[in-house]
This record gives C-alpha cells, sequence and structure tokens, in this order.
C-alpha cells in the first residue's frame, strides 16, 4: 500500500530538459557541430563532469569563447522558459494525492533555489510536504539518497512510496531505494533507454492517478 508519492522536478513537473537541449542544438548547429542525443541524455538528471562547452570545442576544432557560450545559452533558455507551464496531468495528480491521504515529496539533483523558484512560480511550491536536492546530498541521482532522505523525512518506509521520474538516472536512484517508479518521459527522454520500471506514461493526463494505483498494486 502506497503512503506516499515521491515526485522528480526537471522535466517532471517542469520540461526545463527540453529546452535545455534544444538551446545546446542551435549553439552547436551555428558551429557546424552536433551533440547527440546519445551524449547529452547521459548527463539528463544528475551532475556530471561533462562540459557541453567543451565538447563544442571537440567538435568544432576550433577555440571559444566560454563567457560568450555561457551567456547565449542562458539568454535563450530563459526566452524559451518564459511561457513555459507544468506538464500535463501534475496538478490533478497532486491535487488527487493530497485528497486520498498520501504524503507528497519531491526529490531533485537540481538545487533548492532553482526548485523552489519554479514551484512557487507555478504555485504548486505548497503541495510538498517535503522538498530534498542536491543541497542535502553528497551524491546526486542515481545515487538513492535523494529518495531515502525524502521518505525519513516523509515518515514513510521506502517500499511505501511510488515515485515518478523521467530520466533514466532518475529510475535507477528510485529501483536503488527500494521504491516503485512510473516513468513520464519527456521529448528529450522518450528514447533514451530505461531499465526496469513499474509503468510508463506519454503523460499523467494519460491516467488518473487512482486508476494508476490500483494498476501497481
Amino acid at each position: 500500500m502506497f503512503k506516499a508519492v515521491i515526485f522528480d522536478f526537471d522535466g517532471l513537473i517542469l520540461d526545463t530538459e527540453t529546452a535545455e537541449y534544444e538551446v545546446l542544438q542551435e549553439i552547436f548547429e551555428e558551429h557546424g557541430a552536433t551533440l547527440p542525443l546519445s551524449v547529452w541524455g547521459k548527463v539528463v538528471g544528475t551532475i556530471s563532469d561533462f562540459h557541453p562547452f567543451t565538447y563544442l570545442q571537440e567538435q568544432a576544432k576550433t577555440k571559444l569563447d566560454l563567457d560568450s557560450f555561457t551567456e547565449s545559452r542562458r539568454t535563450r533558455y530563459f526566452k524559451k522558459m518564459e511561457s513555459q507551464i507544468e506538464r500535463p496531468g501534475v496538478k490533478d495528480y497532486l491535487l488527487v494525492a493530497k485528497d486520498l491521504g498520501l504524503k507528497i515529496g519531491l526529490a531533485s539533483s537540481s538545487d533548492y533555489k532553482w526548485v523552489s523558484d519554479y514551484l512557487k512560480s507555478l504555485k504548486l511550491y505548497d503541495f510538498f510536504e517535503c522538498i530534498r536536492t542536491a543541497d542535502d546530498v553528497e551524491e546526486v541521482k542515481p545515487n538513492p539518497e535523494l529518495y531515502l532522505q525524502t521518505a525519513a523525512c516523509l515518515g514513510v518506509d521506502p517500499n511505501e512510496c511510488l515515485v515518478f521520474e523521467d530520466s533514466v538516472n532518475g529510475l535507477l536512484a528510485a529501483k536503488r531505494a527500494g521504491m516503485k517508479c512510473v516513468i513520464v518521459p519527456n521529448s528529450v527522454t522518450k528514447d533514451l533507454e530505461f531499465g526496469e520500471f513499474d509503468h510508463r506514461l506519454e503523460s499523467m493526463a494519460e491516467m488518473e492517478l487512482k486508476e494508476l494505483i490500483e494498476t501497481l498494486r
């Protein structure tokens, strides 16, 4: 029996990942280079030592200006994110989870300010009883610590948690924590090779939360 639901943030609640990848693709194309999803997909949902600027210089075979790259990436990204709202079905899942008396948590490999600012902007922040981010752990996903800390904070056992994730690294973290995990990939992660998951949705609007829980029992 589930006592809690735990959500990822980037790419799952708000599709920050598609915007980021699209911006990088644009910049790479302007320099006659490419950033394959097979390369970028490995760093989605985690913190990695992979740096797209270094990779771009290698692909373009020329020295580039890091400050210009960083500013262009930042400006284009926030421009794309100006009109973004939560992914379909997210708010309904939160409302139903609350009505069902489930504890609601969030576990993200991003930092707290990033997550909380967006949640407040989307008017979703108050749904979450516990938020754990990169600020709280030494290692982010695929390490399970974020999920284990969130479960402890909510006062439930890991096997009483249902996790929602969009990335391979997030799925690995949830399963390593001993939790059931439903993947809801976005346009960047939908073609990646996921391991063992408990259910897959194209979006949370595809199936009501009550039905999903019944399916997973």
